[in-house]
């Protein structure tokens, strides 16, 4: 609590930027297609509630911004509501060439492309200010060789040994240091086996991450898997990798994968219990760490809303109704029917849909307070 009141002044300006940015691209990816596909757009919000001011532009979309900055949505012609929920009795009462311009009037594809537009938006953010770090400051890295070994830990009860070099894990090519605690982290007392290099001779050890629970340097209790192993200066070649434009793109777009293929290791972790549901974070987390990351300086800033970024695209593909992933999973069931699913049962799934988000959200809440007042 003292540590999220002492980064007041960073937290709450930070945590509103990050916020509107990554609110504003998302629905901007909306928009633009929905735009390119011939659909009209009654209004453009970021926020909720009460609009604070705004603009309506010369096709008659309305740009505002809103008293609650929790989110932002963009209202199509037809939409009921900022939702997306077609509005049916008035769909029937428009003429023809009227409702080819709503929503719900454009060919399917156009429609999930306009929906995927949101999240796709968001993971091209990512891989933008990834690769505008990775180009003005490179990146960090160290060879996978070992410098020392905790005592009892999974490593050395496998046998790894002070010089040895880490080649594969689970028959996954290791290239840096951080390769292997990124694959480690995400799998505590789940058996794993490390290919390692000794005196020019390669063999597999097998072992079992143990699960412990650190503090980051923010200050922030992290619980993950560990091997017990480290490197220095002398084994691990220090160095900073420096990238070019094109080279800097594919490094950002490989670390947006990196970031989704974590999110899913900890997912499926969750749901067989090797992991705790208390690292599920709501906004008062996401606010204290953007404060944290300010006092950090502008590249921290813009590498915590990548990582966001990818997130909330991760999120919103989500199979789950009212998510922009729930109206993709509606167009694939249209796809194989050759007619759309029923209004009341669209009604009825959203309905369901917005529960679960509720829970969902609740549950985060329960964590931040927990984190907080813990």
């Amino acid at each position: 609590m003292s540590l999220l009141l002492d980064n007041l002044q960073y937290t709450i300006p930070t945590f509103l930027f990050l916020l509107t940015l990554l609110v504003f691209v998302h629905e901007m990816g909306h928009y633009l297609v929905g735009r390119w596909s011939g659909i009209r757009i009654l209004a453009f919000s970021v926020g909720f509630g009460p609009e604070l001011f705004g603009w309506t532009d010369r096709y008659g979309t309305r740009w505002k911004f809103c008293v609650i900055p929790l989110g932002g949505y963009v209202k199509f012609f037809g939409d009921e509501d900022a939702a997306s929920t077609p509005d049916y009795r008035r769909l029937e009462t428009i003429a023809p060439e009227e409702r080819a311009r709503t929503f719900l009037g454009a060919r399917l594809w156009k429609r999930a492309a306009t929906v995927a537009a949101g999240p796709i938006a968001n993971f091209l953010l990512a891989i933008a200010i990834f690769a505008v770090l990775f180009s003005i400051y490179g990146r960090a890295v160290a060879d996978p060789v070992v410098a020392f070994v905790a005592p009892d830990s999974a490593a050395e009860k496998a046998g790894i040994l002070p010089g040895d070099r880490l080649l594969s894990i689970d028959g996954r090519p290791i290239a840096t240091f951080d390769d292997v605690r990124r694959y480690v982290s995400v799998r505590p007392e789940l058996p794993i086996t490390v290919r390692i290099e000794r005196d020019g001779a390669a063999f597999d050890l097998p072992m079992v991450p143990q699960r412990t629970q650190t503090v980051d340097p923010l200050g922030n209790k992290v619980e993950e898997g560990k091997i017990g192993i480290g490197t220095n200066q002398e084994a691990g070649n220090f160095r900073i990798e420096t990238y070019g434009p094109l080279e800097a793109v594919g490094q950002g777009a490989l670390q947006s994968w990196r970031i989704v293929t974590g999110t899913f290791d900890y997912l499926s972790n969750l749901v067989v219990g090797r992991m705790n549901a208390d690292q599920v974070g709501g906004p008062i987390r996401i606010a204290q760490m953007s404060g944290q990351m300010a006092k950090l300086g502008i590249a921290e800033v813009l590498n915590f809303a990548a990582v966001l970024s990818v997130s909330i695209g991760l999120l919103n593909l989500m199979p789950v109704p009212v998510l922009d992933g729930g109206h993709l999973m509606f167009y694939a069931v249209e796809a194989l029917r050759g007619k759309p699913v029923g209004p009341a049962a669209q009604d009825l799934a959203f309905r369901i849909g917005f529960a679960m988000v509720l829970m969902l959200t609740a549950f985060a809440a329960w964590n931040d307070i927990n984190w907080l007042f813990g």
